[in-house]
């Protein structure tokens, strides 16, 4: 039975998942009652705050299918007022989120706007001078779910360096995180530095993105120690690390309900192990297993392709493991755990392979797998990288923006 001893959150679920079926849209807004609390304005709503910096002035858009003014795409909003949009750049998943993980994201065109559409996930993932030459302005409004491995943060650091590099400046027009109040696990080593782990943070970083462009350029991580150009329109109306905030739009193909996005901190690591994550099932990031599990395990599914994951991992073999869908007696809302880790490598019939090399960069240490090899406890383990996590605690509190309760 899992035993909640790790940091607790302490607040109350919001929920942007259909009361039904849980899961969030993939593109229609969600109904009304699902939203984030009506005082909530996020930075693109507020377009006062930010339209007279756009005239007379080449905008770029760093965005995707959660950039929206209410039902309206961000894209589609400014176009209506006369910015003059020049390209759109495509993340992970791609410009209308539509892409698998890990897909490459090709250059083309927005068939409804015409406005050049540029990859910056595949072969180039920071915007290069050419990429950027008709853009005096970029705007970055994209959802996060507040964890270093969500590779849209490095997507904003590079956007940042490349704009400091070129005399660009960026606009980021913030949105809640929906684990806002996790500030949790193990801080990046410098030797594990990768698209999913860029800057010195811990797995959950309990930033807005735009909390996070304020941190980034403050301690001069960018290369050189360039700061850019920046300005942050925050979320107005109150909001707090401690909000609960229901997302609208799913943020990610493999994240479709809010339970996902609860438990993506926890689970991802074991995308660097033998053992499904869920993609390929209708249940991405809610079930975990592997074939090497004992089929005594209380929960069974096997992978198989679907639009979030063409190529599953372990497609097509029998998983033994864990259905996490309802929530735990006792469980936080927010929450961040090494115990579903602890458990599966205790009872992997296959040791020996149960960690891939992925898993130092997912981790950002080399001491977690050791520490699970060795057979620490949960409280162990934590206490560990708790002198490294209050030092980023304290580093933190320089660029909050809004209170923590």
């Amino acid at each position: 039975m899992m035993k909640w001893i790790f940091m607790a959150a302490g607040l109350a679920t919001g929920c942007g998942a259909s009361p039904t079926t849980g899961q969030l849209p993939a593109q229609a807004p969600a109904s009304p009652a699902a939203r984030a609390p009506r005082t909530l304005q996020m930075g693109a709503a507020q377009l006062g705050a930010y339209l007279p910096a756009l005239q007379g002035q080449r905008v770029g858009l760093v965005v995707n299918q959660t950039s929206r003014v209410g039902q309206a795409y961000l894209v589609d909003t400014l176009k209506a007022r006369g910015v003059n949009l020049t390209a759109i750049f495509a993340p992970e998943h791609g410009f209308r989120g539509e892409a698998a993980d890990g897909a490459t994201i090709t250059d083309g065109r927005d068939a409804r706007t015409g406005i050049p559409v540029r990859s910056v996930y595949g072969k180039t993932k920071k915007p290069t001078p050419e990429m950027l030459a008709d853009v005096d302005v970029l705007i970055f409004d994209i959802q996060d779910v507040g964890t270093r491995f969500y590779t849209f943060i490095s997507t904003l650091h590079y956007v940042m360096e490349a704009a400091a590099e070129q005399g660009k400046t960026v606009i980021v027009l913030d949105r809640p995180n929906p684990n806002g109040a996790l500030v949790d696990g193990p801080v990046l080593e410098a030797k594990h530095r990768s698209f999913v782990g860029l800057d010195p943070l811990p797995i959950c970083h309990g930033l807005t993105v735009g909390e996070l462009a304020r941190m980034i350029n403050g301690e001069k991580w960018l290369a050189g120690g360039q700061p850019c150009r920046l300005q942050v329109v925050p979320v107005a109306g109150g909001y707090t690390h401690a909000t609960p905030y229901a997302l609208p739009v799913r943020p990610s193909p493999n994240l479709p309900t809010a339970r996902a996005v609860t438990l993506y901190p926890s689970v991802c690591l074991f995308e660097g192990t033998n053992v499904s994550v869920g993609r390929g099932t209708d249940r991405p990031f809610e079930v975990v297993g592997s074939p090497s599990q004992p089929a005594s395990r209380p929960h069974q599914f096997t992978p198989r392709p679907n639009a979030g994951s063409p190529t599953p991992p372990l497609n097509g073999q029998r998983c033994y493991g864990l259905d996490l869908h309802q929530p735990a007696a006792g469980e936080p809302a927010q929450f961040f755990t090494v115990q579903y880790l602890l458990d599966f490598y205790r009872q992997s019939t296959d040791k020996a392979h149960f960690f891939t090399k992925y898993f130092e960069q997912l981790s950002g240490t080399d001491s977690l797998r050791a520490q699970v090899v060795a057979g620490r406890s949960e409280a162990s383990i934590r206490a560990s990288w708790q002198p490294g996590l209050n030092q980023f605690k304290q580093l933190r509190k320089k660029y909050l923006l809004y209170p923590e309760k």
